[in-house]
């Protein structure tokens, strides 16, 4: 298969990482977005310490004008972008009562709204080549409500219907859209330092990058347009 050109917008040290490292290994030139630039570089060093197939770019993924300057300067270094994985949100974790209408845009922005503009960029190339591949990061969040998360539930509500309208647009043309339902907590550096209960299962982000890639090269005959992720728990079907 060709190496593709990937954008991960929404980098930590979780699956943002994971991600990256997986389509590296996998031999494609990788694009880091995310807002903090000195741990975004620290990253892409980590990943690619010759800097030549990690490339960090700091955007401000809900600024409509930084999104359009971090694209172009992506596409000035490394090419048209051949699969986009929006990976960003972002919530106060507060209910009705405590939410402030800045708390509620800030995630909504983050989650859809940023998704929007990525898209925006990359979609016009992808079209004229007629393929591509763009990806979005949900949450059980995307298909149930949340208690005491109004923000973060709605943000992933909307960028689900995002995806399935994107799908239904422009999958004729080539481009395979697909949501990923992450349902379950993800084992991150931030998630081992709150200390939870060692039995609560948990999901591996270098597994869970092998499914994003699965999708990345998915044969047109048999695309996809959601899967779920979820870790092993005996009881489940109990």
């Amino acid at each position: 298969m060709t190496p593709m050109h990937t954008v991960i917008a929404g980098v930590g040290p979780g699956l943002g990482m994971s991600l990256a490292r997986t389509f590296l290994e996998n031999g494609d030139r990788v694009s880091l977005l995310a807002r903090s630039e000195d741990r975004l570089k620290s990253l892409a060093r980590e990943l690619d310490p010759t800097g030549e197939k990690a490339r960090a770019i700091p955007v401000d993924l809900t600024d409509p004008k930084k999104v359009s300057e971090g694209f172009r300067r992506i596409r000035d270094a490394s090419g048209p972008v051949d699969a986009l994985i929006y990976n960003a949100s972002r919530s106060a974790w507060k209910g009705i009562a405590e939410l402030s209408p800045e708390e509620f845009e800030a995630a909504w922005r983050a989650s859809a709204y940023g998704a929007f503009l990525a898209c925006r960029e990359v979609i016009p190339d992808m079209v004229q080549r007629g393929e591509g591949v763009i990806l979005f990061t949900g949450a059980t969040s995307s298909i149930r409500g949340r208690g005491g998360a109004l923000d973060f539930s709605s943000g992933k509500f909307a960028l689900r219907g995002l995806s399935e309208s994107l799908a239904r647009e422009l999958w004729p043309r080539g481009i395979h859209v697909a949501h990923v339902v992450v349902d379950g907590g993800i084992n991150t550096p931030r998630r081992r330092s709150m200390n939870p209960s060692p039995s609560e299962p948990v999901l591996e982000p270098d597994e869970m990058a092998q499914a994003y890639w699965n999708l990345a090269v998915q044969p047109k005959s048999a695309w996809t347009m959601e899967i779920d992720l979820r870790p092993y728990n005996e009881e489940f079907f109990v």
